[in-house]
């Protein structure tokens, strides 16, 4: 009985803290954040110093796919994983000549030589295969990568980790699972053999998954580690609800449809964005799925015990946000 008071107790917490939250972040949002993140955005071409207008989610798409790369003070992290980026899209596009992409990374706010990392690569690939996109001050992953998502030009977009964590070949899991699904969707598996097919206009999402190493995971982690981690899962289950065990894995696709609808709802800016997009998923119907991946730790992760109560947080308010309709969702 005890027990079931103090989750009571931590519920009711949570809704009163959720609650100020909103009104005091749509306070914030409207006054001035917005102006900033809103702003019609751009890009620099290195090699000629001209800016470049971004193109628009509901724009036609104009590569295959589109890699959305978030980086905050990642100068030493981020050169590693864009080389090994960069050397299997080339491989691939010469293998097949239909294949096109795009690598987009967005800087949120460096105060390091993450730009300038960036413009390298920028000037060796040319403006065409990766661009950066600079949002001067830091707002947080979910806003960078929300960014990334509204000014891309795939059928199909990713977002990834600028650390390299997840070997970027599993795209292609990713990739072969939303391509199975699509045909079934449209017309049953006739649809490959239908010319106005377009994998870009179904919506479906797939989430990398690292569920498959949970157990390896709980047995060498510290105890108060796995404990957070518990109770983090216990309240995404009664934020967002069942259906998929990890939520915080960097390494998500999105056809262009489903990216459309989720990216321009989203509020989230930070620790917890990703599990918003469930609960979009949920809302719109989308199909969500969970695909294991390759996954390894690299040192220098910007998660960690003091993030808990700001995810918390995130949770509060996106649970009343929602759920009081404070948050409108766009169709």
């Amino acid at each position: 009985m005890e027990f079931l008071f103090t989750i009571l107790a931590a519920l009711i917490l949570i809704v009163v803290l959720g609650l100020v939250s909103v009104i005091v972040f749509e306070a914030y949002r409207r006054s001035f954040n917005n102006a900033h993140v809103d702003a019609p955005a751009i890009f620099e071409d290195p090699k000629s110093l001209k800016q470049v207008p971004c193109p628009d989610i509901f724009d036609p798409a104009k590569k295959y796919l589109s890699l959305i790369i978030p980086a905050f003070n990642e100068e030493h992290r981020l050169p590693g994983a864009l080389s090994e980026t960069m050397n299997y899209l080339k491989k691939r596009e010469a293998k097949d000549k239909s294949f096109s992409y795009e690598v987009l990374i967005v800087d949120d706010g460096s105060r390091d030589g993450t730009k300038r990392v960036a413009f390298d690569f920028v000037k060796k690939y040319g403006v065409d295969k990766v661009r950066a996109i600079l949002l001067g001050k830091n707002h947080g992953k979910g806003e960078a990568i929300r960014k990334g998502m509204l000014h891309s030009r795939g059928e199909l977009l990713l977002m990834l980790d600028a650390d390299g964590a997840t070997k970027v070949t599993d795209l292609e899991k990713l990739e072969n699972q939303i391509h199975a699904v699509a045909r079934k969707e449209h017309r049953g598996d006739s649809a490959a053999c239908d010319t106005t097919f377009k994998i870009s206009d179904i919506p479906i999402v797939a989430f990398g998954s690292r569920a498959h190493l949970e157990e390896k995971a709980i047995a060498t982690r510290k105890w108060y580690r796995n404990f957070l981690m518990k109770g983090f899962h216990l309240v995404v289950l009664l934020t967002a609800g069942p259906g998929i065990r990890d939520t915080q894995c960097g390494f998500k696709m999105f056809t262009r449809s489903a990216a459309r609808k989720l990216f321009t709802n989203i509020r989230l800016k930070r620790w917890c964005f990703d599990v918003e997009l469930v609960f979009l998923c949920k809302w719109f119907r989308i199909p969500v799925l969970e695909v294991s991946v390759n996954w390894s730790e690299i040192p220098g992760s910007k998660v960690n015990l003091l993030s808990i109560p700001n995810m918390l947080w995130e949770l509060a308010l996106m649970s009343v946000g929602y759920r009081t309709q404070m948050w409108k969702i766009n169709s």
